[in-house]
């Protein structure tokens, strides 16, 4: 009762005759009580100046740390349908043991002998292109034969006009003499004939002048004919002169076309070949590509196709294959606020999924279960969830993790920060402040 009454209950109403008021009265249950709360209070205020390690959790799974060790799925790089399996789920298989036989669905690879054909047809193509180089050789040949020729033609040819030229020259050297003949046996001529007259030559020597004078004229004549044929030689062998260049050019010309001719063959012969040589590489290759075969060492996972005479797509996933040695590796994702307070080198405790574990978050020294882990890697690039991306490999210095982890198995990951009172801590979460960043170094200072 409050007691603020002017005309108290207790005072006018006596309670000796109540029974039960008696029995409780003078009970001392509430001095305990009190002591209590007192005791659980101090032991409040001690656990506030508890140290307290803060931490960022996370979630994640089992991975690991080299991509070629983790399960990968067997794809055929062409369509094809099952023929026969060879291997069953959770067989161990070695690198380049077969596991299923398929065959062709396309109808353009149906010929069984479709790669030695081929192989035909490319070595009668390389003996054509032998044939092209051969031809290209002669016509080459050829063309130095004529080349050769035409300058020997054209040798002759100079040689003669320089014979015809000499002739002129000495035909205008006679014909010049010849002048010189005549104007003599005129000179003569008319003496004797003035002697004549005066008696003291006789007709007889007249007539022989006369004579003589009618030779030298018919010489001169005779050779200016001789001349002018001379001149006409000169012109006649240069005329043939160009008339063999034209000749010769003319064949020259026809041979170098059919050599350009026989190189084009050729040539379009070459890449008929590199086309068919392509083509018989693809068809050998796509023939061993007919039995599918594991890239390496592990255990068959799971089969995607199953039956005989299934159908599929080139890149579909047939079976998986989990590889036998693998590191283990812990992938988990932080929220971006904690982005900051990471670094590769920290040190990571681990819970696995199915090992026993105590966890305290503020006290790791007094858990139980947990595996030591540091990180390794930081993804620069926010995941689908909205959270960053960590990957963590054990760590050397902590016990080893148990050898019984699968891939794929869930994992709870605790980076350890600073170690602070708990009454920090609290007015930390309540101010909504983040954990007090520190560097690999200064942790290493500090220890």
């Amino acid at each position: 009762m409050l007691n603020i009454s002017k005309n108290p209950l207790n005072k006018q109403v006596s309670l000796d005759r109540y029974s039960s008021l008696a029995k409780v009265e003078n009970k001392t249950y509430y001095k305990v009580f009190n002591k209590l709360s007192l005791l659980f209070l101090l032991v409040l205020i001690v656990m506030l100046f508890l140290p307290w390690t803060q931490n960022i959790s996370g979630y994640g799974k089992v991975t690991t740390l080299m991509p070629s060790q983790r399960p990968q799925s067997i794809q055929s790089q062409i369509p094809g349908r099952i023929e026969q399996w060879l291997i069953k789920e959770g067989d161990y298989v070695k690198k380049g043991d077969t596991l299923l036989r398929i065959s062709e669905v396309k109808s353009d690879y149906f010929d069984e002998m479709l790669s030695e054909r081929t192989n035909l047809q490319l070595q009668a193509k390389n003996e054509s292109s032998k044939a092209y180089q051969g031809k290209i050789q002669a016509l080459s040949n050829q063309l130095i034969a004529l080349n050769e020729e035409l300058e020997l033609k054209l040798e002759q040819a100079s040689n003669k006009i320089m014979q015809a030229h000499l002739k002129v020259k000495s035909d205008s050297i006679e014909l010049e003499a010849a002048k010189t003949s005549i104007s003599i046996a005129q000179i003569q001529y008319n003496r004797v004939v003035m002697l004549n007259d005066e008696g003291l030559k006789a007709t007889k020597d007249v007539e022989d002048k006369k004579l003589k004078l009618q030779l030298s004229q018919a010489k001169l004549i005779s050779q200016e004919n001789k001349l002018l044929e001379a001149k006409n030689n000169v012109l006649n062998a240069e005329l043939e002169r160009s008339r063999i260049k034209a000749s010769y050019s003319d064949k020259i010309a026809k041979a170098q076309s059919d050599l350009y001719s026989a190189q084009s063959l050729e040539l379009n012969n070459r890449v008929e070949v590199s086309k068919l040589e392509n083509s018989y590489a693809n068809y050998a290759k796509r023939g061993s590509l007919l039995f599918i075969t594991a890239p390496q060492d592990g255990y068959v996972n799971k089969v995607f196709k199953a039956g005989i005479g299934e159908s599929f797509k080139g890149g579909e996933p047939l079976l998986s294959i989990s590889p036998t040695t693998i590191e283990l590796a812990v992938e988990t994702y932080i929220r971006p606020i904690d982005m900051p307070l990471i670094k590769i080198g920290e040190h990571v405790r681990v819970q696995f999924d199915g090992w026993p574990a105590i966890v305290f978050r503020g006290w790791e020294s007094v858990s139980y279960g947990t595996y030591g882990a540091q990180i390794v890697a930081i993804e620069n690039d926010i995941s689908n969830n909205g959270r960053y991306r960590i990957l963590l490999a054990p760590d050397p210095t902590d016990h080893p993790w148990p050898k019984e982890l699968k891939v794929g198995s869930g994992a709870m990951t605790i980076a350890l920060l600073n170690d602070v009172p708990i009454w920090y801590e609290l007015w930390r979460n309540v101010n909504g402040f983040p954990p007090e960043y520190y560097t690999v170094e200064s942790q290493t200072k500090q220890k």
